[in-house]
């Protein structure tokens, strides 16, 4: 800049030193040699044009150089201070910024944003009730998804460094995408549905009918109740199996593989079908062959312990009015889980069930488009099948005890590897687990 004001003061004829008033400095002197050159490179201009030129700049001089001391004797501006946030919405801990619509810290970013690309599945082994904070937020995975869902955590509002470096680009993929199924995937919800719905009747295909027995109140065990629904149990687990043969691409995974993922996913599936045919008025559950019972009468029919978490969860179901299609769809990703123990072919069941997930996506979205959090709230529901699964076969084992008689054979066979699972979990958690052909699949 000063290169420039020295340049512009002196003409041709007579160069001054700007910064001093008599004496020539040695700068003055190398530009006097330099004079020729100058006037040569300005030859419009004469003398006269240079004096009234320097007159104009000596006049401004002292201001400016009055205004240039107090620029350089005043204070630097203080920086602003850093910006701060709330701290993290899950676990407490000090944020790192706004990421997925919430402020978050950077351990619980993350793990959101694992766990919901990755379609990960947690348990938790306590109430489902457990506190997270950044002590204890590595203690329960389940517990903690929860938390990150509860706090409004949501893969649709990520608002990391990398959405917003795509800001424009993500914006504009959003207004394009019209959420349409593809041939291959309107196939695919095509088959699930009809399997679904062939195996497993709506509620308003249903006759139903009740019973007056132990109504009033609950009892350990009604023996008449239990006789009933074991043998209405046997029946839905066959039509599980016919369910999970129509599955596309079910029946080209080993046979071992089968039997894995049926005996693990039976109750999930036993479990999400009932759970849908909750009338809320009357707390009540309908079987199959339209036997209708209260919650009380559940209980007393050996569901024990488990019946009020069956009933919440139910409860859960409601707000997302679930179609048959997407309760073929979520029961077909119940069965086909890469995670499962004791896969042969991990990588092959995740091939399957990678085309169920996005149709359920697609369609879910295009049946409700003001409600794009629907997709992850009814994946959510998966883990709390698990959870109930669990459950389900700890009261497997206390109703043992109950019953007079032995377990029915089929019932016996689909929950014998939940029961050892539930036995090692208390005892060897890393025994390995033994499997064999369940009567149904063989069929």
């Amino acid at each position: 800049m000063f290169d420039y004001v020295e340049f512009q003061a002196f003409g041709p004829g007579e160069i001054m030193d700007l910064y001093t008033s008599s004496t020539p400095s040695p700068a003055s002197c190398m530009l006097q040699e330099q004079e020729p050159d100058l006037a040569a490179f300005f030859p419009e201009l004469i003398e006269a044009d240079w004096q009234q030129h320097r007159c104009s700049q000596s006049v401004g001089s002292h201001s400016s150089s009055s205004s240039s001391d107090d620029l350089f004797a005043s204070p630097a501006s203080p920086l602003p201070p850093p910006r701060t946030y709330k701290p993290c919405f899950v676990c407490q801990d000090k944020s790192s910024g706004y990421h997925y619509g919430v402020s978050a810290c950077e351990g619980c970013k993350g793990f959101f944003r694992r766990s919901v690309q990755k379609n990960m599945v947690y348990t938790c082994h306590r109430d489902r009730n457990c506190i997270i904070n950044k002590i204890t937020r590595n203690r329960c995975q389940y517990c903690r998804l929860q938390r990150c869902f509860a706090a409004g955590m949501s893969k649709e509002l990520r608002n990391d460094r990398s959405t917003r470096k795509g800001k424009k680009e993500a914006v504009k993929m959003t207004i394009m995408e019209t959420y349409e199924l593809t041939a291959e995937l309107g196939l695919i919800v095509e088959k699930i549905c009809r399997a679904h719905r062939e195996t497993f009747p709506s509620l308003c295909q249903l006759g139903k009918y009740t019973t007056n027995s132990s109504c009033d109140h609950r009892i350990q065990l009604d023996l008449g109740l239990w006789d009933k629904f074991s043998e209405l149990a046997t029946k839905c687990i066959i039509k599980v199996v016919e369910f999970a043969k129509r599955v596309p691409g079910f029946t080209g995974l080993t046979i071992a593989d089968q039997i894995t993922l049926l005996k693990t996913a039976c109750l999930d599936i036993l479990i999400l079908r009932i759970c849908t045919r909750y009338t809320p008025g009357q707390d009540t559950m309908t079987f199959s062959d339209g036997l209708t019972l209260t919650r009380t009468q559940i209980h007393n029919a050996g569901f024990g312990p488990l019946t009020d978490q069956v009933f919440t969860f139910a409860g859960q179901l409601l707000p997302l009015q679930m179609d048959d299609t997407e309760s073929g769809l979520l029961s077909a990703i119940c069965l086909v889980s890469g995670d499962r123990q004791d896969l042969e072919e991990p990588s092959k069941v995740e091939v399957l069930q990678e085309p169920l997930l996005e149709a359920l996506k697609i369609y879910s979205r295009k049946r409700r488009p003001s409600m794009p959090l629907m997709f992850p709230k009814a994946l959510m529901k998966i883990t709390d099948l698990r959870s109930i699964s669990a459950k389900g076969a700890e009261r497997v084992v206390t109703l043992k005890l109950e019953i007079p008689g032995s377990m029915p054979p089929l019932i016996e066979e689909m929950l014998e590897d939940l029961e050892k699972n539930c036995e090692e979990i208390r005892e060897e958690p890393n025994t390995s687990q033994h499997t064999h052909t369940p009567t149904a699949l063989s069929t």
